[in-house]
């Protein structure tokens, strides 16, 4: 039996909380390592949290000054000094079909790492990526590991109705994050992905805290609801827009920001029904993407949504941002729209999906008066076509 079918054997045959210890044990008596830890990024995104700490560091990491934090924002592999010991530290970003978890640190001796030694940890910290996301179904273990101080009940409530903060795909590549991310109360993303399609939706619940986490279940739901049956997204819209209303009867409204891209032509289907704007990056030119402004969805009975069509080009940088980003103000009363997210933007352009929201989130932290409550949500979509014979 091969390594990479030995470990795959015995993760799928681990207990959900025990994933670490399982690792940890084949790669002691496969490649002599001297330690081995995971790191899981929490829910801000600044931090690496060890899942483990009687092994190794027993305190958060910042994921923006240290080896680990350069691991993860590269997403390669890095290796450490090695020690008096003459052994090394190595990293290994922990990933899930291009959703950034953490990092697997694992000491090794220095005349035990080797090219192909490399390919076999990093093969490692991908299937134990996915195991990570199949184990939160079943244990509170990692989400436990994710936290630096206690989400509000209402936070608690969004990040388990959210999908995962960054997907690639061969056609584009997502990132998305929300702040602050230990109180956020109403606002959300959505995406679906499909062989054909790219289904993508931002929300923004009225009002604060469970009332407008709330509102935003019951709005993703019912849009997820009604794309699942294969409905096209103005009926989605339609069909959400009724079951607020039904529930509430016009006394709460949900905004939200519905695209769907086809695959194999960049044409994309827009329906803009509240306050999420669309900004796109065309080379080196930020514009906002105007939009036909609808109704929000709840405000009155049985209003009727209509499609708007865009084009993404291959090379499109699209950015889905709440009010929470494009209306906060600066101590000189400037709105952030007005000239610091496209400098945000511009600021970004090299980084990857997946980094960019939360670049972002921090220039506008910079920009407010001040620290507040209010939700802030951006989502990153990089388009890059679909190349002959894909599909």
């Amino acid at each position: 039996m091969n390594a990479h079918t030995e470990i795959e054997r015995a993760l799928r045959a681990a207990a959900p909380y025990a994933l670490v210890g399982t690792v940890r044990d084949f790669l002691v008596k496969k490649y002599g390592a001297r330690s081995v830890q995971l790191l899981l990024a929490d829910y801000g995104m600044t931090v690496l949290n060890p899942v483990d700490p009687s092994d190794g560091l027993a305190q958060p990491l910042s994921m923006h000054n240290s080896p680990q934090g350069r691991a993860f924002g590269s997403q390669r592999p890095h290796e450490g000094r090695p020690g008096p010991d003459d052994a090394a530290d190595h990293y290994f970003p922990v990933t899930a079909r291009g959703e950034r978890l953490g990092i697997l640190t694992v000491r090794l001796p220095s005349a035990r790492f080797t090219p192909p030694v490399s390919e076999d940890l990093t093969h490692v910290a991908e299937l134990l990526g996915h195991e990570i996301v199949v184990a939160d179904r079943e244990t509170d273990h990692y989400q436990r590991a994710r936290r630096t101080t206690r989400l509000t009940l209402a936070a608690e409530m969004q990040w388990q109705l959210l999908p995962a903060r960054s997907f690639t795909a061969a056609e584009y590549a997502i990132g998305a994050q929300l702040e602050p991310a230990y109180a956020i109360h109403g606002d959300n993303f959505d995406w679906a992905a499909e062989d054909d399609q790219l289904s993508v939706a931002v929300t923004n619940g009225l009002g604060e805290g469970i009332r407008a986490s709330l509102l935003t279940n019951l709005a993703v739901n019912a849009l997820r609801n009604a794309r699942r049956a294969g409905i096209g997204i103005a009926d989605q819209a339609a069909l959400a827009d009724q079951a607020i209303y039904d529930q509430h009867r016009g006394a709460a409204h949900v905004s939200t920001l519905l695209l769907r891209f086809d695959l194999a032509t960049g044409s994309v289907e827009a329906v803009d029904a509240g306050s999420p704007q669309l900004w796109r990056l065309r080379g080196r030119t930020v514009t906002r993407v105007a939009l036909d402004a609808q109704l929000p969805l709840g405000m009155f009975e049985e209003s009727q949504y209509v499609v708007q069509h865009l084009q993404a080009r291959p090379g499109d940088r699209l950015l889905l941002v709440s009010d929470g980003v494009y209306d906060a103000v600066s101590p000189l009363g400037e709105k952030y729209a007005e000239r610091g997210l496209a400098r945000a933007v511009l600021a970004t352009r090299l980084l990857p999906a997946a980094a960019v929201p939360g670049a972002v989130l921090r220039e506008l932290a910079e920009h407010r008066s001040s620290d507040t409550l209010d939700d802030a949500l951006v989502m990153c979509i990089d388009w890059f076509g679909r190349q002959d014979g894909q599909g």
